[in-house]
């Protein structure tokens, strides 16, 4: 990876701040930002009039809007629903969802997953459905297909569960899962915040139900994107107007309308893993964009593995820390955000200390609290986690291991 080229689309990289917090928001390209302000400048205006620069600014925002379906290879822009969060989008989704459901009607969440997936589900235990809880295995670190079988049953109505946790940074056989859960006639709903940023998203290959992320974790605006098959979305009731259709898709799951100027801000990333792909692999560039961003993430894949490699290989050296998650840095099991707890020292310790040399980790529980406290890993405070993105570089690694070098 050149990654001279890659830094110079992200203008806060000129500073010399070492961003090692990117699971809790990556920074942003300098294109998605030349296009939120080309939006202010000329398009600012309420869409739907007749007048020439609404239906201009209406016509940018569906090609942007397309161009984002595209990126996860989704069916259709009806299918793409607009939100100011994940956390919000999946509330919105639980309670439209979950209107014909029944008490003694069941779904299943697992410890892994942050509270955007978990609460808007145990909160529908007041109207008498039943949750039950997927545990990882302690020793592993794995969410296991086994025990899901044990628990679901013809009675569960949707699995909510992560791509990939933002603790443990394991990724976890979507397609797999989605086929036990296909097989007794239920739904899954993704959280794919904590994968977004690392891998290829396909919708299609997934064959998911609902799959949710932020784009402020993978390069862009403060905004997420809920998918959902369009069948099932049509089927739901809405949380809009009283007065909007079943086939008023996304509109009817978006009160108050979307986010304009940072939605067609969206376009400068689907953009950027073209250029990424189009400034490695010059000698064909005839090849559709969806084989583009499968290839630039690939890329990715493999130079963000090197840099968990190296931090790993230290990490694992230090006799009094504990990974909380897979030791190794193998690219097809999980990402680089690494967790950690020292049996010396407490987490808000380390990180005071690694505060003063500029360079931004975090700890606690990252709204994963079910699985935090599950793992006894309270008493430390929470975990230190460092979550690496592909703008890092290897000299950033050394600097931070460097910085723990003066702690441990």
């Amino acid at each position: 990876m050149d990654i001279s080229f890659v830094r110079k689309q992200f203008p806060a990289l000129k500073n010399e701040f070492v961003f090692m917090d990117n699971a809790g928001g990556s920074q942003i390209l300098g294109s998605t930002v030349k296009y939120i302000s080309e939006y202010y400048t000329n398009l600012y205006v309420q869409l739907g009039a007749s007048y020439k620069i609404s239906a201009t600014a209406g016509e940018k925002l569906k090609n942007a809007t397309g161009q984002v379906a595209k990126f996860i290879n989704s069916p259709g822009q009806q299918e793409i629903v607009i939100g100011p969060s994940s956390t919000m989008l999946l509330r919105i989704l639980s309670l439209c969802i979950s209107e014909p459901w029944k008490a003694g009607d069941e779904v299943i969440i697992s410890n892994t997953d942050h509270e955007a997936n978990v609460s808007c589900w145990t909160d529908l235990q007041e109207k008498g459905l039943k949750i039950k809880v997927w545990e990882v295995n302690p020793e592993t670190f794995e969410l296991e297909t086994e025990q899901l079988k044990k628990l679901i049953s013809i009675k569960t109505r949707l699995v909510a569960v992560t791509h990939c946790s933002n603790v443990l940074g394991s990724i976890n056989p979507i397609r797999e899962i989605a086929g036990i859960v296909h097989g007794v006639g239920a739904l899954i709903c993704v959280d794919g915040v904590a994968y977004a940023p690392h891998r290829k998203v396909d919708v299609q290959e997934l064959d998911v139900d609902f799959y949710v992320f932020s784009w402020y974790k993978v390069f862009g605006p403060h905004l997420a994107l809920m998918y959902g098959k369009l069948p099932l979305l049509i089927g739901m009731k809405g949380i809009n107007h009283n007065f909007f259709k079943p086939e008023d898709v996304p509109y009817k799951f978006q009160p108050g309308n979307f986010n304009f100027e940072l939605t067609y801000g969206l376009r400068g990333i689907p953009e950027y893993f073209v250029e990424l792909y189009d400034h490695h692999f010059t000698e064909d560039n005839n090849i559709s964009d969806e084989e583009k961003f499968k290839q630039g993430f690939e890329l990715i894949a493999d130079y963000e593995s090197k840099l968990a490699e190296k931090l790993l290989k230290y990490l694992n050296s230090v006799k009094e820390i504990r990974i909380i998650g897979n030791k190794t840095a193998d690219a097809a099991k999980r990402v680089p955000t690494i967790s950690f707890v020292h049996q010396n020292l407490k987490s808000p310790e380390i990180i005071k200390e690694i505060d003063k040399a500029d360079i931004g980790i975090r700890f606690g529980d990252f709204y994963a609290k079910m699985l935090i406290h599950d793992l006894e890993l309270e008493k430390y405070g929470g975990v230190v986690r460092v979550s690496l993105v592909h703008y890092n570089t290897e000299e950033e690694v050394d600097k931070l291991i460097s910085a723990f070098k003066g702690i441990f």
